[in-house]
């Protein structure tokens, strides 16, 4: 079936499936009603949290950041070693069409790096900040950092344990390192057991936070810069749904490589777009960036924010860090396995990189911004996109529709990559092929759809709980590998040294 074909066969079922969407309260609530129950069973698990000096702190974010301490300690600060190596890899220094895989380090990169750069990096760092005040910035920084650790190790295992095909397409992932790399220890049932408890959490991840929750918050940014409830857009979110669908369709149903292709493109314009918009922001209030930095750093160490003083600015922090760059999480492992290398360590290198865009240089012009433009006084009472969008129009009246461009290409970054995400975990439970992938693919665009027209609160809230009990299975997979990725970089460096690796240009 060719793909216009296929593409007017979505059509026609999603109008079918829209038809009887007139009742669409009674909708929303009966899976409001239905989904409720599960969703905050599973999320106050997921979720646990317990007091810390006046603040609530989630057991996952713990388990986050000690994971990332644990890494960068065991591998010598490898992400502070590794970045020149890092930068000439994804320039293709080293890079050889001959060997395994899809995509080049750069393509890899740019579509992991478009998984995580989402709506967190705009309304959850205004979140962190109105409640953990300017000092939550410096603890985000520093859990970006640590978060490259966790990032090298889980995609340097993901390039050393995939599966690679006769006709040069790959899979990888914790689904693939967890079991292979288990097995080879003799703990065959656990790892299996691992994989799969990895596997069925991200395909629930990437239908609801890598998906509906990213549609839905775009559709209610594009109704508020075109005129809130008296928009024309107000009551059409099946349309904007149906119209975002189309365009993500258009790119996903070529696999990876067109991914790829999207992103190594869509990647630096989004991120330049959104950061050119905060530099010029931060240069008009020129006279307050050093200002601004003395209450990020002043803040981090006595709590100038609404809740918990100095732990709270760390929690906020530390949350936001986790949240946003998902270091530990193993999503990213799954793009960074397809690349195109027979050197593991060179993609977990390469992956240092990702957190450092996506927390400490993005999250980071975000606070800056927030806090350069007193926004947390002149926008007391707002929190999430609200309060950036408001520290946007500090400069200009019309800033918030950069903003606006800025959220939509987020958006729809984070689906695409998602949409990869969570195929490769569906064909890992059901097999590779054809029809499994199209079936996916069908599916994962009809959420889409989903998310922009209801208010399906309990499913982000279950979805978000599924992307990170990813995370359980991941970190404990890899405590247990640990030693083999330390005797890949360690023998990846040696050749490097020795010539053995030479450059290509």
């Amino acid at each position: 079936m060719s793909y216009l074909n296929l593409f007017k066969l979505f059509a026609l079922v999603l109008a079918l499936m829209l038809m009887p969407f007139t009742a669409q309260a009674s909708i929303d609530e009966a899976i409001n009603n239905a989904v409720a129950p599960v969703a905050n069973a599973v999320s106050s698990v997921i979720f646990f949290s317990v007091p810390v000096g006046g603040a609530q702190l989630p057991l996952i974010v713990l388990w986050l950041i000690i994971a990332a301490t644990v890494f960068t300690v065991y591998f010598g600060f490898i992400q502070f070693r590794v970045t020149g190596q890092a930068i000439r890899l994804i320039r293709g220094v080293y890079d050889d069409p001959k060997h395994a895989g899809e995509v080049s380090h750069f393509q890899a990169l740019a579509t992991a790096v478009s998984g995580t750069v989402g709506l967190g990096n705009i309304a959850g760092v205004a979140v962190a900040v109105s409640i953990g005040g300017p000092g939550a910035t410096f603890w985000m920084i520093l859990a970006g950092l640590l978060g490259m650790a966790s990032k090298f190790t889980e995609c340097t295992l993901g390039v050393k344990y995939r599966n690679e095909y006769p006709d040069g397409s790959v899979s990888g992932g914790p689904m693939y390192y967890l079991s292979k790399g288990l097995a080879l220890q003799n703990k065959a049932a656990l790892g299996k057991f691992l994989a799969v408890f990895f596997a069925i959490a991200c395909i629930f991840g990437s239908f609801g936070g890598g998906n509906m929750f990213q549609a839905n918050q775009a559709f209610q940014q594009v109704v508020i810069v075109t005129g809130g409830a008296s928009s024309f857009m107000a009551d059409k979110g099946w349309l904007f749904g149906l119209i975002l669908a189309v365009l993500t369709g258009a790119v996903i149903i070529g696999g990876i490589k067109s991914i790829a292709r999207v992103t190594e493109k869509l990647v630096p314009f989004m991120a330049i777009w959104y950061l050119l918009a905060c530099l010029i922001i931060i240069l008009m209030n020129f006279d307050k960036i050093g200002w601004a930095f003395s209450q990020i750093f002043e803040g981090a160490f006595t709590g100038a924010g609404a809740t918990g003083g100095v732990i709270g600015a760390l929690i906020q922090g530390f949350k936001r860090a986790a949240f946003s760059n998902e270091a530990g999480v193993g999503s990213a492992s799954i793009a960074h396995s397809a690349v195109r290398t027979k050197e593991p360590a060179t993609e977990g290198i390469v992956s240092t990189l990702e957190p450092f865009i996506d927390t400490v240089v993005i999250c980071t012009m975000t606070a800056l911004v927030i806090v350069i433009t007193g926004s947390l006084t002149s926008g007391a009472g707002l929190t999430g996109v609200e309060l950036t969008s408001h520290a946007f129009a500090s400069a200009f009246s019309w800033f918030p529709y950069l903003l606006s461009v800025a959220v939509l290409l987020f958006a729809f970054s984070t689906m695409i990559s998602w949409s990869y995400y969570g195929l490769k975990a569906w064909t890992y439970l059901v097999g590779e092929g054809k029809t499994q992938e199209l079936i996916f693919k069908f599916v994962f665009l009809v959420f889409i759809v989903i998310g922009s027209s209801m208010s399906l609160g309990p499913v982000i809230d279950f979805s978000d709980a599924m992307i990170f009990a990813m995370s359980i299975a991941n970190i404990i997979g890899l405590y247990m590998l640990m030693p083999v990725v330390k005797r890949e970089v360690n023998q990846y460096l040696a050749k490097i040294k020795s010539g053995e690796i030479k450059r290509v240009r």
